[in-house]
């Protein structure tokens, strides 16, 4: 069974930058992807980057420039790069892992597999 932990969360100013990294262990298929999410109290679940199971980066639309993710090149770790925060993008992360990898865009689609228990990321204006 996959176990995905998270790390990296805290607290920023606004401006401020954190990275949050998601170590992997368990898997059994090579052709994994990842997403990370992101859930403000009240609000819906929102997939704001992930890695393709060809290895490929996406980004959402509304962390665009400012987010960036990457995959090590065991493909247990990936890490999120979060630059210039605002207070809008205080939520609990999560790491996610499907393994293997199902069809379809995963920042779009519903992603099925494991996920890990979240770090809080709050960031103050």
């Amino acid at each position: 069974q996959v176990h995905l932990v998270e790390t990296g969360g805290g607290s920023v100013e606004a401006g401020g930058s954190l990275t949050l990294s998601c170590t992997g262990s368990g898997f059994t298929y090579s052709a994994r992807c990842w997403v990370w999410f992101r859930q403000a109290p009240g609000q819906e679940r929102e997939a704001v980057a992930g890695i393709t199971r060809d290895g490929a980066a996406l980004v959402a639309d509304s962390v665009q420039g400012r987010f960036t993710i990457s995959q090590d090149t065991s493909k247990t770790r990936v890490s999120l790069q979060m630059n210039n925060l605002r207070p809008d993008d205080t939520a609990m992360y999560y790491c996610a892992a499907e393994d293997p990898c199902g069809v379809g865009n995963i920042l779009i689609r519903t992603f099925h597999g494991y996920r890990g228990q979240g770090t809080q990321v709050t960031v103050s204006s």
